[in-house]
């Protein structure tokens, strides 16, 4: 029964958010015929345009990989996988994941993500990150780690479970980090709808179903005083590339990359700067490319890259807190250890 009430749950469309994107986006043109992930093309071929001239970016897109954020430690400087490497790998990703038992499958890797999501290991890299040449976050800045302390002794206190604004933004169904920038995929429902005008693009994340709006008509950043969990986005074309500005960062805004691969002590400050850049390079493909730089946390900027690949869509309705029974639970849970243990 929980399986089916489960699946009734995922099954409904979000509704809510396909009318804010059709009032956002009336003047959008037709979204592009998806279809099923193919190779890539060959590098002669031209992204097909919108009215204004620009390539078309517009359908659904998952960036769901195996390629971890951070490069393992044993692979050093290797920056790619030969091509038989990378089927190795992931060979051996696919297996562990269809390896659980029957009676304790873990649905978001096995259930949800199946083979037309193209969740594989991204431009045979072995992380996401490529620079720095080591693949990994850069060291911390002496603030950084005094956030790092600050964060830890948060952790400690978050496990006691005190009240619901003590837990994380994920169990609180506010933000999974999924949604970016920068969008460093997660692991389940890693997918999103991209929607464009002349003056605007708009990004349906389905994790959490949040939508990003990013302006295109050269206004500036809000005041400096404002922080938003998602930031605030400016883009502008560069040539084919859309390339979005975000600043204005909260201190709360997390960061998530693909499942079992990224640190979790990964954290930002309001002083986050990140720069995103979308390249369609063949008729199922986006290659979006990221640098992050916070000098209150890390000594130096990060950048790296995720392929994007195109499915046949809908997005579905992630119902968080509608069927998330687990929030209350915790504190439940919590109070009735404190009266057994006297406190």
């Amino acid at each position: 029964m929980q399986g089916e009430i489960r699946m009734f749950l995922r099954l409904r469309t979000t509704l809510t958010a396909a009318l804010f994107l059709l009032a956002a986006l009336a003047s959008a043109p037709a979204v592009a015929q998806a279809v099923k992930t193919v190779p890539r093309a060959a590098k002669t071929w031209t992204p097909p345009r919108t009215p204004d001239g620009h390539p078309d970016l517009q359908g659904f897109w998952t960036n769901a990989t195996f390629t971890p954020l951070e490069r393992p430690t044993e692979l050093a400087n290797k920056e790619f996988f030969t091509e038989q490497e990378a089927a190795a790998y992931e060979k051996q990703r696919r297996l562990k994941d269809n390896s659980q038992a029957a009676d304790d499958i873990h649905y978001d890797n096995v259930a949800w993500q199946s083979e037309n999501y193209a969740k594989g290991v991204s431009s045979r890299r072995t992380s996401l990150i490529f620079d720095p040449p080591d693949g990994k976050v850069p060291p911390l800045t002496p603030n950084g780690q005094k956030l790092a302390a600050e964060l830890a002794e948060k952790a400690r206190r978050r496990n006691l479970a005190e009240s619901a604004s003590t837990r994380n933004l994920a169990e609180r169904c506010i933000s999974w980090g999924a949604e970016g920038p920068p969008m460093l995929g997660t692991t389940y429902n890693a997918n999103m709808q991209i929607m464009q005008t002349a003056s605007t693009v708009a990004i349906y994340t389905e994790m959490v179903h949040n939508v990003r709006i990013v302006p295109l008509d050269g206004r500036p950043h809000i005041p400096s005083t404002i922080h938003q969990l998602d930031g605030d986005s400016r883009g502008h074309w560069e040539g084919d590339t859309l390339v979005v500005d975000s600043s204005n960062f909260s201190d709360e805004t997390p960061f998530r990359g693909p499942p079992a691969t990224a640190r979790q002590d990964i954290f930002s400050s309001r002083s986050l700067h990140v720069i995103e850049r979308f390249t369609r390079i063949d008729p199922n493909t986006i290659a979006y490319r990221f640098t992050v730089e916070d000098p209150m946390v890390w000594t130096r900027s990060w950048t790296g890259e995720i392929l994007m690949h195109r499915f046949e869509g809908p997005i579905l309705e992630y119902a968080c807190q509608e069927g998330n029974y687990g929030l209350a639970n915790i504190l439940a849970g919590a109070r009735t250890a404190e009266n057994k243990a006297g406190k």
